[in-house]
């Protein structure tokens, strides 16, 4: 077997596919697995032919939109990872958010804003109505994008002007939800022949008090948890919640699905991945040890079942 690691890309989350690009060839060759990293440029299509299975670390925008899974169908070529349908759903939080809810699991509530919509009808009017509907405090990320850019949590009405313009550099979309107090997981669901299973929750704990940017990707930032400190009934409750949220969303192979439970032991939906980050800080090299896994091993399976596909 021979794979292709797709990472880097445009997006301003290049230099985490980069290092999540290299550490995934890493894996794949210990578990005696050929590959090559590359960026996905002109000559992709060209050198598509010399390689068994292609596995996306692209993040944010062409790697997770589904775009580039589009070509990779175009050219027939086999791809661990969801299609480009169930990508572009993902891909869009306050879509993957309603067909959460649909699918009986809790999300927090929360009201999207276009940037020419907020313009528009007059910012601080607009926001005094967003208080008032959904209470303080508050979650400002973009509708569309990963690495928590552009997101910022909000404790003072007075500072969500700033949040909002903050997140309006990374999208023309801002997400503005209910900011659930409580302890934040992710969730790896891994499929064999089919079958989804959750493996343990990775449990995040950033020192600042919010998982941002910076305390994901800054060692030492966030301390993490796995499996998490849950009791064994809310671990259940969450492990059901990710498989609900991965088949509701028709994701394949792998994703990674953030929520946070809240104190009264109710799992609720944040966001999904389906292009988790494999660097040294994140959180799905993290849920395949605490499961006793191997990441190379399990990459090597799946990209052996893409193949079969």
């Amino acid at each position: 077997m021979k794979a292709l690691v797709l990472a880097g890309g445009l997006s301003h989350e290049r230099d985490v596919s980069l290092r999540s690009g290299r550490r995934i060839g890493d894996a794949l060759r210990s578990a005696g697995v050929g590959s090559d990293v590359r960026d996905a440029d002109a000559s992709l299509l060209s050198v598509l032919p010399a390689y068994d299975v292609v596995l996306v670390a692209l993040h944010g925008g062409s790697g997770e939109d589904g775009s580039v899974r589009e070509v990779l169908e175009l050219a027939r070529a086999p791809y661990v990872g969801a299609t480009p349908g169930a990508c572009r759903l993902a891909w869009d939080k306050p879509n993957a958010k309603s067909i959460a809810r649909r699918a009986g699991v809790a999300t927090p509530h929360a009201v999207v804003l276009p940037h020419a919509t907020f313009q528009e009808l007059g910012a601080v009017a607009l926001l005094r109505c967003v208080v008032d509907h959904l209470g303080m405090p508050l979650m400002v990320k973009p509708a569309r994008g990963g690495s928590a850019l552009g997101a910022t949590a909000v404790h003072d009405p007075a500072d969500l002007p700033a949040a909002m313009v903050a997140c309006y550099g990374y999208g023309e979309a801002a997400l503005v939800e209910q900011f659930v107090v409580g302890t934040e997981v992710a969730v790896t669901v891994v499929e064999d022949a089919g079958e989804a299973r959750a493996l343990p929750a990775v449990e995040v704990r950033p020192l600042s008090g919010v998982y941002d940017y910076a305390a994901r990707y800054t060692a030492g930032q966030t301390e993490y948890f796995a499996p998490a400190r849950l009791e064994a009934a809310v671990a259940r409750a969450v492990a059901a919640a990710a498989v609900t949220v991965h088949r509701a969303l028709g994701l394949r192979d792998l994703s990674r699905i953030d929520l946070v439970v809240s104190a009264d032991g109710v799992p609720h939906f944040l966001e999904a991945n389906t292009a988790p980050g494999m660097t040294e800080t994140s959180l799905l090299p993290m849920a395949v040890q605490a499961a006793g896994l191997s990441v190379g091993e399990l990459l090597h399976e799946l990209a052996a079942q893409a193949i079969a596909r």
